[in-house]
This record gives structure tokens, C-alpha cells and sequence, in this order.
């Protein structure tokens, strides 16, 4: 390669990597896009769209810290993840065996401050800490405080009246 080629080759490979860049910040917008998207707030009802991954997700927060709730109308109550208790500050206050999908486990209870986006809270929750959960569940002790319904696709969350 001559020192006449670089400067050539040096143009070619920074248009590719532009194109590259542009490409990738697309797909990512597109995706908090499609994220943002999921939640929706119409005066006081909340609506959730189904995810990709077929569940319905809610965003909130456990104390400081922002989280992706996974909506179990199966479950009876609320549980998060050990790692994110722990980053929470929570405290257990007792043991707890339970069983999950994957079978039976060991874990905590603690209480936790949760707030949900379009203004849901549930202050001193008592929580289900599991240190194998993948991702915090919504349960019913919170869900139960609110009037859903479901169709195709959405959930519609009002404030019981």
C-alpha cells in the first residue's frame, strides 16, 4: 500500500464507521422508544403494553433505585432480586422458604418503600427477598389495592374507587 492509498482507505473507514454509529444510535432510540411506550398514563388510568418477552412491565422504584417491575398476578406478593434488596438498603427481618417456578428456596422478608410510575405507592411494604430472582415482581399485595382489566395486549390499572 502506497502513502497515496491511506488517506483513501482512512476516508473509507471513517465513513463506515459514521454509518456504523448512526445506525446503532437509531436502533437504541428506537428501542427507549418502544420502551417508553410500554407505560402509558390516560388521566388516572395507567396502561401497560405487552412486551416482547410477553409480559406486562411497570416502572418504578424501590426506595432510590429505579426498576423494571414484572406485573405477577400470580404471586401473591412482591419480590425482588437479593442484589437489588441489598443495593436498596433493605434489612431483613426475618427467613422465609419459598417456592417458585424453579422449585423451593430460601430467602428474606424486609420491608420496602415502593413507588410505581403514574403515582402508586406502597410505603413499608413487606417484601419477599430471593437471591436467585431474576427481575422484581409485582404481586398482588399491591396489585390486589387496584381495580385491572386486561385485553389483547394491554392492562388497564385504575385506583379502586
Amino acid at each position: 500500500m502506497s502513502q497515496k492509498d491511506l488517506p483513501h482507505t482512512f476516508k473509507l473507514v471513517t465513513i463506515w464507521l459514521v454509518v456504523t454509529l448512526v445506525i446503532f444510535l437509531g436502533i437504541k432510540a428506537w428501542q427507549q422508544h418502544r420502551e417508553s411506550s410500554r407505560f402509558q398514563l390516560a388521566g388516572q388510568t395507567i396502561v401497560l403494553t405487552r412486551s416482547d418477552d410477553g409480559h406486562f412491565h411497570w416502572p418504578g422504584r424501590v426506595g432510590d433505585i429505579e426498576v423494571d417491575f414484572l406485573v405477577d398476578t400470580g404471586a401473591t406478593s412482591t419480590a425482588l432480586p437479593q442484589r437489588l434488596a441489598e443495593q436498596a438498603g433493605l434489612k431483613p427481618i426475618g427467613a422465609i422458604r419459598a417456592q417458585t417456578a424453579a422449585g423451593a428456596t430460601r430467602g428474606f422478608v424486609a420491608r420496602a418503600d415502593i413507588a410505581l410510575d403514574g403515582g402508586v405507592r406502597a410505603d413499608r411494604l413487606t417484601v419477599t427477598v430471593l437471591p436467585d430472582l431474576a427481575a422484581p415482581l409485582l404481586g398482588m399485595d399491591v396489585l390486589g389495592r387496584l381495580h385491572f382489566s386486561q385485553k389483547p395486549g394491554e392492562l388497564r390499572i385504575e385506583p379502586q374507587p
